[in-house]
């Protein structure tokens, strides 16, 4: 049976529905195509050099006014929300950037070719907006479109960048989203990236956050263009949208790291339909994949609760951590998610997640999150603050909808990743991805021993086991999360899910914890092309393996 489409083994959360200012863009685009159809010819952009333009080594922190205000942008709103962050703790907390979304600037560019803030919203202008945030110690940021017009629109960037980054750069911008509505339909890659020169070339750091709804697989190319760059369609206040990108972002943990981040989409904290509990779990969950902090919400009139979830310095800690790492998810079943997020200092954080809609016992352990070596653990609630030991399990009795997370200190974490040929004991032969193929889907084989690179595979402090190395690698996988005996085992893009996770033991078994069942050569067989499979877990010697 073809796999099924999130491959989670359990229904699809829809994803969010397309917004009233992407469906007004659609109609921008199928008018404005004609006219710049020529743009297509520029083609895919060749890979560049890495970003490295010193920003965002943590992911970024800031507000951004849209998903509370819309169009009604003004100075006054900027000014007054950058003086709340100043004074409420936020900027205390991390917070830094104050950004402005669509709908500042007038309908049309001067006689220059300059655009234009509007006068009425933005009396002192941009300059005047940012010499003020920029006196209370922050940063502003500004929004613009690789489109012929923004979602909303006013006057897009797509050939006009170098003039549009000179005015930014010009007004003390410190950051500029830039979305992706009235494209024309050109590569992404290509119009992302000539506004990346341009920014570079004005000589004034500005952090770029790449917002092009994660089409054209952005996460696989995103570093060398942008800080950071949107892995979803927008997000909206409720508790499904929220999951549904939860999900959808889960899986890229690998694309992620300092200076250049997977972004979810701006916070929903305080918002719309969201209860105080689905709200701290957003918080958890976005701090434990290293997500952009952008909040969202009415900041000057915040309630006390709001700003309590925003400024969690234990959990801030977590998505602020130098060592850059997207917390993996480490089991997912029945709306049950266990995520371990590897530390600086050695601790992990672990964030248990109930997606159901009541209160479940969700449970780990500390060789399960990459901790060994210690006869106690210390967990640290990162919520309520509290500490408490365990020898190895990890437990918590977490309400719907709700996340607890824990800090883990104690023992060594993770060790290091392993690489080498995965010699089969009974066959003297080695897992093998027929014809070097990168195909998802294609099912793992014995073959004799080669060194190639579809026989080396390394086994991460994440428990994957990965063939292949870049925008190439690709995970030991089982066949659409299923947990039957003969289920084949295959190759496939790594999405951190749970049957993508294997364990190495010392009586040479490799076993995929989910399941609890062995990797097993079929039949026993010893000849070439053999195929392999998950089997009950029996002693012999097709199911005992060693890597090196």
């Amino acid at each position: 049976m073809p796999h099924t489409t999130e491959r989670t083994g359990r229904p699809r959360t829809p994803a969010p529905r397309m917004s009233l200012r992407r469906m007004l863009a659609l109609t921008f685009s199928v008018v404005l195509l004609a006219v710049f159809v020529p743009l297509l010819a520029l083609g895919t952009a060749q890979p560049a050099t890495a970003l490295g333009n010193g920003l965002a080594l943590t992911p970024q922190m800031g507000f951004n006014d849209w998903n509370a205000y819309g169009c009604d942008v003004s100075e006054s709103l900027i000014k007054s929300t950058a003086q709340a962050m100043h004074t409420n703790g936020m900027q205390a907390a991390g917070y830094s950037y104050v950004n402005i979304d669509d709908c500042w600037m007038t309908h049309n560019r001067d006689s220059g070719g300059r655009l234009v803030p509007d006068p009425a919203k933005f009396p002192d202008g941009i300059k005047g907006t940012a010499d003020y945030v920029h006196s209370l110690g922050l940063k502003l940021g500004i929004y613009e479109d690789a489109g012929t017009a923004t979602c909303a629109g006013y006057p897009g960037s797509l050939g006009h960048e170098t003039t549009d980054a000179q005015s930014f750069a010009s007004w003390g911008v410190d950051y500029l989203k830039y979305d992706n509505c009235n494209n024309t339909g050109a590569p992404a890659r290509t119009r992302y990236t000539t506004m990346r020169d341009a920014l570079a070339a004005t000589g004034r750091p500005i952090l770029f956050s790449l917002c092009n709804w994660g089409q054209e697989n952005v996460w696989t190319w995103g570093a060398d263009v942008g800080n950071s760059w949107r892995t979803t369609g927008d997000i909206s206040a409720t508790f499904s949208s929220m999951l549904s990108i939860f999900h959808s972002n889960a899986g890229l943990a690998s694309y992620a790291g300092p200076g250049h981040w997977n972004d979810p989409d701006m916070l929903e904290v305080g918002n719309g339909s969201l209860t105080a509990t689905e709200s701290r779990s957003e918080f958890s969950l976005w701090a434990e994949m290293a997500a952009p902090l952008i909040a969202g919400t009415d900041i000057a009139s915040a309630s006390k609760d709001t700003l309590s979830t925003l400024t969690n310095s234990r959990v801030i800690a977590v998505d602020q951590d130098p060592l850059g790492r997207q917390g993996t998810l480490v089991s997912s079943s029945g709306g049950l998610d266990v995520l371990a997020k590897p530390l600086a200092n050695g601790d992990v954080s672990v964030a248990l997640f109930n997606e159901t809609g009541s209160t479940a016992a969700i449970t780990t352990s500390v060789a399960a999150i990459g901790k060994t070596g210690a006869s106690a653990y210390t967990l640290t609630d990162l919520w309520s603050g509290t500490s408490s030991t365990t020898a190895g399990t990890i437990s918590a009795s977490v309400p719907a909808h709700a996340t607890v997370m824990y800090r883990v200190a104690g023992g060594t974490s993770g060790g290091t990743s392993v690489t080498g040929e995965l010699h089969g004991s009974g066959s003297g032969k080695c897992l093998d991805v027929p014809g070097s193929a990168t195909t998802a889907g294609t099912q793992v084989q014995i073959r004799s021993c080669n060194g190639g690179a579809n026989q080396l595979w390394t086994h991460s402090t994440a428990h994957q086991l990965t063939v292949y190395s870049g925008g190439g690698q690709r995970c030991l996988d089982v066949y659409d999360n299923q947990t039957t005996p003969g289920t084949k085992v295959e190759i496939w893009p790594c999405n951190g899910q749970a049957n993508q996770q294997w364990d190495l033991h010392t009586d040479g078994t490799v076993t995929n914890p989910r399941s609890g069942l062995c990797l097993d050569v079929t039949g026993g067989a010893t000849t070439d092309g053999t195929p392999v499979e998950l089997w009950a877990c029996n002693g012999q010697s097709n199911q005992q393996w060693s890597l090196g």
